[in-house]
């Protein structure tokens, strides 16, 4: 989720106002409650050793608007360095992590940097043709049918799906890429802002940005230790919000889901928002639709729809208002023309990458949010699992368990089981346990009284569910990824800028960093039991520079070892966390890139941040994904050149950055990389 998607309502703060009226108390109280009582990280889910670290430097002075840098190729390269590093070659007492890379510093310019050793192309770019038969990409010739067969704008969350099918290829294979948002005033010339675009946009614009938004399916290859896309692919596919897609589980063909175009309920025209997502056992993909509300504008005009609607609505923030033009020009985004299409998103889509026919599903029984990811794991029993963040402040963490169990080589038995099982939230206690509450009709508090008159209505209504059975707010819960081995399960929580209540343990009085929670799963046989009622909770990390911030790393990390908005993250196949994050520039003013950070989860190197790659001027980093080898770490790079310096907005006619072209006639292109070692071995390592 782009920190700078923000809601003028809300003073520039990211995201959105908080819209949560839950009286449950937030995870920074429960923080303090929690950690006043014991030693830093030295709780029940291991005895760590990290203290705070003091005494770093801040990282930069304040810039101005970055210069354009020289034309640089597309072609790969060798990433340049100025000045060659001391290179770590082993874990030494000076540095406990397994990671041996030498760090890549912080600072802010128009161009990527990856650690000394390793090399970086561009694997596939805004506007580049995934269909044979395409012309170049010329911004100013793009139309809503060319960009249908193009790649999409803002790409984020990265699936590599190795081909053939049930292989461990690490050479080919599909890369399954969402497409969250678009952004007009860097997309075309003339516009000076989002409310700008509101105003300005014609209906052809509005189509390409429509078929910007999505998904996309690209056969890629490796070629001479680097990676290219194959336009003649059969597989390659774009899913738009054009695209047919059934829905099934509780909410398919309630009344709240029918419209003019579809009176049944149960066929939908699209996915839109689409941020981060997951991969499942028999090898399909979900992709999770988030800000679906910002893309809505008007009034609702049917005053029975208008009551029964109000409060689903407020809890996603839906007023009527609009970060788009497309309500001007496409009827179903018009709430007085169609006022139940907002029902029909923020669901999570599955679909088969591997049959470009297929239709993709709207799994309902997942709930419907915003949205940020889906990761899924198998219990010890072989139920499928999957772990969702709610990407707002103070929001919630969901979980999904299915009620049969995954059966390996048995397709027609596991194609429907995200449609059946038990969806709950978290509920995280002072003393250091995690509580599952289930989201369950007929339960305390999940009745008709409460105006739940059913599991679809539940389903509909996620947050007011997790709402009623008292559920921790959180601060922007994101991506969360799961450790096979240890049965931990890790929450990026991007941050707070609302919170305003200081404790001993977190000290800031508004959380600008963020932080990472740690959750246990309890161990059940040879696994780990992610179907249980309670876990236990820590916190790995406190994110900001420990000099000033409270922030808390393990006490050798150096000063561009800290991060700031951790986001999205994977984990390689030794264990280790690989963190993305959005947001350093806007928190720091301007001083500090948006990056790739990456830790040991255990032993003497836990918590031990280090800096592997910094982005462009006013991009976040996105959709980390290894291919099965771990020699190749895929990555998003969304909306380079979108900041403002000294109250001056980067734009296409002026942007801060032209990263990846560095052409005249081109503007910042969101891009998906490729990064490998030189001497082809594994990363991080």
């Amino acid at each position: 989720m782009s920190f700078f998607h923000q809601r003028p309502e809300c003073g520039g703060e990211p995201n959105e106002c908080r819209i949560n009226p839950s009286p449950a108390a937030d995870l920074a109280t429960v923080m303090e409650r929690r950690l006043d009582r014991r030693d830093w990280l030295r709780g029940a889910i291991v005895a760590g050793t990290t203290v705070a670290f003091a005494g770093i430097a801040d990282a930069a002075e304040d810039l101005p608007l970055p210069n354009i840098l020289e034309p640089s190729s597309r072609q790969p390269v060798p990433e340049p360095q100025a000045a060659a590093p001391q290179e770590a070659t082993a874990k030494t007492e000076a540095n406990p992590s397994t990671l041996t890379f030498a760090e890549v510093s912080h600072g802010l310019d128009a161009d990527i940097h990856v650690a000394h050793h390793y090399q970086s192309n561009v694997v596939i770019s805004w506007g580049d043709a995934i269909f044979p038969g395409m012309p170049e990409f010329e911004p100013a010739k793009l139309t809503g049918e060319t960009q249908r067969r193009r790649f999409g704008y803002n790409n984020d969350f990265i699936a590599y799906m190795p081909l053939p099918r049930g292989s461990q290829n690490s050479e080919r294979g599909l890369l399954c890429v969402n497409h969250e948002y678009s952004i007009a005033y860097l997309m075309w010339p003339g516009i000076a802002d989002k409310m700008d675009a509101v105003k300005k946009l014609t209906k052809e614009q509005v189509d390409i940005e429509i078929a910007a938004h999505g998904h996309a399916v690209v056969e890629v290859r490796r070629d001479q230790g680097f990676w290219i896309i194959d336009v003649n692919s059969p597989y390659n596919r774009r899913l738009t919000a054009d695209t047919p897609m059934s829905i099934s589980g509780p909410a398919a063909g309630h009344e709240r889901l029918r419209t003019k175009a579809d009176p049944t309920g149960k066929i939908i025209l699209g996915t839109i928002n689409n941020c981060a997502g997951g991969i499942t056992p028999w090898g399909t993909v979900l992709t999770a639709e988030e800000n679906f509300d910002t893309n809505f504008g008007g009034n609702i005009a049917d005053p029975k729809i208008a009551k029964q609607e109000q409060l689903n609505y407020a809890r996603l923030g839906l007023k009527g208002e609009t970060d788009y033009a497309w309500s001007r020009h496409i009827e179903r985004f018009d709430l007085s023309k169609e006022p139940l299409e907002p029902n029909r998103f923020g669901w999570i889509v599955e679909y088969d990458p591997y049959d470009p026919k297929s239709i993709p599903v709207k799994r309902t029984a997942l709930g419907r949010c915003k949205h940020e990811g889906a990761t899924v794991t198998l219990s010890h029993d072989q139920r499928v699992v999957v772990y969702t963040g709610d990407d707002s402040r103070g929001e919630y963490l969901y979980r999904f368990v299915s009620d049969k169990p995954y059966q390996r080589n048995n397709a027609a038995a596991n194609r429907d089981l995200l449609d059946h099982g038990t969806l709950s939230v978290a509920q995280f206690k002072e003393d250091g346990r995690l509580v599952w509450q289930s989201l369950v009709h007929g339960r305390e508090k999940l009745g008709k009284d409460e105006g739940f008159d059913s599991q679809a209505d539940i389903v509909i209504e996620l947050r007011r569910a997790g709402d009623a059975v008292q559920a921790t707010p959180l601060d922007r819960p994101e991506d969360v990824e799961v450790h096979a081995a240890s049965g931990r399960v890790f929450v990026m929580l991007t941050n707070n800028a609302a919170r305003l209540k200081p404790s001993n343990s977190n000290p800031r009085i508004a959380n600008l960093h963020g932080h990472i929670l740690e959750l246990q799963a309890p161990a059940a046989g040879s696994g780990f039991d992610h179907t249980s009622n309670e876990y236990r909770w820590d916190i790995f990390l406190l994110a900001g520079d420990p000099s000033k911030d409270g922030a808390k790393y393990h006490p050798q990390t150096s000063p561009n070892g800290w991060l700031t908005c951790p986001d999205n993250a994977a984990i390689d196949a030794q264990g280790r966390l690989w963190i993305a994050t959005d947001g350093a520039p806007k928190v720091t003013g301007n001083k500090l890139a948006d990056g790739i950070y990456a830790t040991d989860t255990a032993g003497p190197g836990r918590a031990l941040t280090r800096m592997f790659f910094r982005a462009p001027t006013g991009a976040e980093v996105t959709g980390t994904a290894f291919t099965p080898d771990g020699t190749t770490l895929f990555a998003s790079i969304q909306h380079p050149g979108d900041e403002e310096f000294a109250g001056v907005r980067s734009t296409y006619d002026a942007p801060s950055t032209r990263w990846p072209d560095f052409k005249p006639n081109m503007p910042p292109r969101p891009s998906v990389i490729a990064i490998r070692r030189q001497d082809g071995g594994v990363i991080g390592t």
